[in-house]
């Protein structure tokens, strides 16, 4: 088990707050039983492009597809106040 900072939790198997792309994703969306995957962004939204089509849109929770293709993007708690922060999980991908 490692902490993944973002609130003290202890979460099983690999990954964490600070992983890249496909593993942040599953990590994120596993988080705390599934249920940090659609909580808000409480510093508020985060507009960006999707890594996989290129369109834009705004990432409102931690897990959000984009509305275009439906990659699937994450960002983890404790990096949550920067865009730059958000993950692709790939295309193809599909939430577990």
């Amino acid at each position: 088990m490692s902490d993944c900072a973002c609130g003290g939790g202890h979460h099983a198997g690999g990954g964490g707050p600070f992983s890249e792309g496909r593993e942040l994703v599953d990590f994120v969306a596993q988080a705390h039983g599934g249920g940090l995957r659609n909580s808000p962004i409480p510093s508020g939204s985060l507009d960006t492009r999707c890594q996989g089509c290129g369109a834009a849109f705004t990432l409102q929770t931690f897990v959000s597809a984009c509305p275009e293709c439906g990659g699937i993007h994450a960002v983890a708690p404790p990096r949550s106040g920067d865009a730059a922060n958000i993950q692709f999980a790939g295309k193809g991908y599909t939430l577990p």
